[in-house]
Order: structure tokens, then C-alpha cells, then sequence
């Protein structure tokens, strides 16, 4: 009995003396880099070599949006609507495709459907210091069902700049859209290509939140209708490693755009 307590103390005393806090494989007696990530290649003395981490990342967005308007012309109508956003990342590349379902009321109207679709790819550029170009192009797919003939896939290109200063940044962007629509002649309604574009500053007031106000203009897929002007505020707030949310508001400043729109955005990144 006492041979046999004997070797079971000289299996266990070794490890219980072996402490691997950051389980990279080296001894925290000898590990020089005590805190390394689970996903890294380490030398003997516990140090990164190469991070195993894979450079393909995905995240995916659901979301809650809300609209009112009150045009000239039309009746007092609310707009709830389900959003979809799936992003897939490669180092400075990127894709997105997106969707969403609405249902619309007003004292007389109520309808529902899919929104028009959206799949893109971005290209994102350091041309100097602190400052960051992304170049986009797209495509939107005309899931939205309607009588005025816009069945057809229009084409986006965009382009949006980002300038640091410290914990702020200075932000604008610009895109174009060919909208490949028919005219409806009997009815006097004629599209057109459009320009967009915003501008606007933000900042960090923590590592986790980030907080945005932006003017943004769009001309109407429609000839001689008044272009759509609204102010924006957004904010940003990462929850951990995986989860975040997002929170946007816009005031509409012409007859064209929503008197209000809202929208609670929470996706997770992997």
C-alpha cells in the first residue's frame, strides 16, 4: 500500500507544480509572454511566432425599422420593417447582401412585401495616414413588387472617405446608381439615374461606443421630383468580441424624405 501512495505522489506532484495559464504549452515559470492568445503559434519561452487565426470573418445583422411620412400629396402612413444583413470579410475586402420585409398602414392603405435586395463588394484603401477610401459596387434586385415597372436590376458604384483625428473622424461619401427601370409613358412617370451623397463627424467617447451625425442627399429615382435631404444620428456600441447593436435615427428636411425613421440594428461577428 505504501509503494503504491508513492508513485501516485510522484505523478501528481509534477502536475501540480505545472501551471499553463494562457494553455499555449509552456510552463507560466518560463513563459515570457504570459498572455497569448489561444489561436497563436509560440516559441519555447511562450512568445507569437504566428497567429492561427483565420483572416475570413462573417457577421450577420438583424433588424427593427421604423418610418412615418406625411407627404403633400398622401396621407399619414407608418412603415415597420424586418432587415437582413450578411457580410463576409477577407482582409480589405468585404461582400454584403441584404433584404427586408415591410408592412405599411395608414387610415386607408395596408400593404406588405419584400423591399428591393442589395448585394455589393468593397475594396477598402489607406492612400495616407489616418486616412481610409473604400470603394463599392453593387447591385439591387428588384424583390419589391409594384405597377410602375421598376422590375429591373439597377447598378451602384460608391465611394466614401474617413479621416482620423485622435478619437474623432471626419466622413463623407458619394455614390452613383444607374437605374435601368421603364419609363411608364400613359402614366407620365420617368426615371432617372441618381446621384448621393453625405458627410458628417463622429467620434469615441469609449473603445466600445461610437457616436455619428451625418446630412445626407439623394435625387429621386423619379424626373422632377425634389431631391431627398435628411440629417442623421447614429451610434455604435460593442457589446464583447462577437455582439453589437446599432441605433439610427433621420429627420426628414424635404417633402421627398420620412418625417421620422428609426432603426435598432444587433449582429454578431465571427
Amino acid at each position: 500500500m505504501i509503494k503504491i501512495l508513492l508513485v501516485l505522489l510522484a505523478v501528481l506532484i509534477p502536475l501540480v507544480a505545472y501551471s499553463d495559464f494562457d494553455m499555449d504549452g509552456v510552463d507560466d515559470n518560463t513563459d515570457k509572454c504570459p498572455n497569448t492568445s489561444f489561436n497563436d503559434l509560440v516559441s519555447t519561452s511562450g512568445c507569437t511566432i504566428k497567429s492561427l487565426e483565420s483572416p475570413h470573418h462573417f457577421d450577420i445583422i438583424f433588424g427593427i425599422n421604423y418610418s412615418d411620412t406625411n407627404y403633400d400629396a398622401l396621407e399619414d402612413t407608418d412603415t415597420i420593417s424586418q432587415s437582413l444583413q450578411i457580410d463576409y470579410f477577407y482582409k480589405n475586402f468585404s461582400l454584403q447582401a441584404s433584404s427586408s420585409y415591410y408592412n405599411s398602414q395608414s387610415a386607408t392603405y395596408n400593404n406588405s412585401g419584400t423591399n428591393d435586395s442589395f448585394i455589393g463588394a468593397y475594396y477598402k484603401l489607406n492612400p495616407a495616414k489616418n486616412l481610409t477610401l473604400r470603394l463599392g459596387v453593387g447591385a439591387i434586385i428588384p424583390t419589391y413588387k409594384s405597377d410602375l415597372n421598376n422590375n429591373n436590376t439597377d447598378l451602384t458604384a460608391s465611394a466614401n472617405l474617413s479621416y482620423m483625428l485622435k478619437n474623432a473622424n471626419l466622413f463623407g461619401g458619394y455614390s452613383y446608381t444607374v437605374i435601368n427601370d421603364d419609363d411608364i409613358v400613359a402614366e407620365s412617370i420617368a426615371y432617372q439615374n441618381t446621384n448621393s451623397y453625405n458627410f458628417g463627424l463622429g467620434f469615441y467617447p469609449t473603445t466600445k461606443i461610437y457616436i455619428s451625425g451625418a446630412y445626407n442627399s439623394s435625387e429621386s429615382v423619379y424626373k422632377d421630383v425634389e431631391t431627398v435631404n435628411t440629417v442623421s444620428v447614429n451610434a455604435f456600441y460593442n457589446i464583447d468580441a462577437h455582439w453589437f447593436t446599432t441605433l439610427n435615427y433621420a429627420y426628414g428636411l424635404s417633402d421627398t424624405a420620412s418625417d421620422n425613421y428609426s432603426a435598432l440594428r444587433v449582429g454578431y461577428y465571427f
